[in-house]
């Protein structure tokens, strides 16, 4: 993982979630919601949260898998995982949270049901090795689950880059007093494999049976699920 990319998150730390909310105009939830549905989560599954920040996905998975489940959430920046644990007990959820790195996780094979990134795996060095590394600790006939922007086309294209472009990194930069956080964060968006160029990079990893996308928002951000084949 880059250190600048570590430090960069460690630095908005703090606003991560207010910028996020404002930014998105709350529809990062409904998203986090429809991944968990694409996902098949169901009570007692396991699962783990890779990138999970400041453990959002992770909370909603908890609610899907129940008491007698388990939710890890992981992410190699240990300011954004900081903020983890007190959003989960506000619920009332178990959840555990780890500093890990989705490139090497601590975690034996075929130890989950279930393993998830959400908005991490282009900020990963390289995601080809990210998604096998998840699916490595995924049972045979589970899921990897990826949710990320991608790149809209039609009406939203044009309104979409500006707003991207121009008014992310102005309200993220006064908020955050980061500028080049919320100016990067979109760049890597616009230049990330999206739709069925990322379904050719899950293929490209030769640890899926299968794989789909849905498709957010006009293709503002998509779901991937793969299905993990035997290992």
């Amino acid at each position: 993982m880059s250190e600048k990319v570590k430090n960069m998150f460690a630095d908005i730390a703090d606003d991560y979630d207010r910028i996020n909310t404002i930014l998105s105009f709350g529809v990062h939830n409904a998203w986090r919601k429809k991944t968990v549905l694409e996902s098949g989560a169901a009570p007692g599954d396991k699962v783990l949260d890779c990138a999970t920040g400041t453990g959002d996905l992770a909370i909603e998975f908890k609610k899907a898998v129940g008491h007698q489940g388990k939710v890890i959430g992981t992410d190699f920046c240990e300011e954004m995982i900081e903020h983890a644990p007190a959003k989960a007990n506000k619920e009332q959820l178990v959840v555990e949270f780890e500093v890990a790195d989705a490139m090497n996780l601590p975690y034996e094979d075929n130890t989950f049901d279930i393993a998830s990134i959400a908005f991490g795996i282009r900020n990963v060095d390289d995601p080809l090795v990210c998604l096998k590394e998840m699916a490595r600790v995924v049972k045979s006939g589970g899921r990897v689950v990826v949710l990320e922007f991608g790149q809209p086309k039609g009406p939203v294209k044009i309104p979409y880059e500006i707003y991207s472009k121009h008014v992310m990194p102005a309200i993220g930069g006064f908020i955050s007093g980061n500028r080049e956080a919320y100016t990067y964060l979109p760049e890597t968006s616009a230049k990330f494999p999206a739709g069925d160029e990322f379904l050719k990079l899950m293929r490209e990893a030769d640890v899926f049976s299968d794989q789909r996308a849905v498709k957010l928002t006009g293709g503002i951000s998509y779901i991937y699920v793969g299905t993990v084949g035997e290992n």
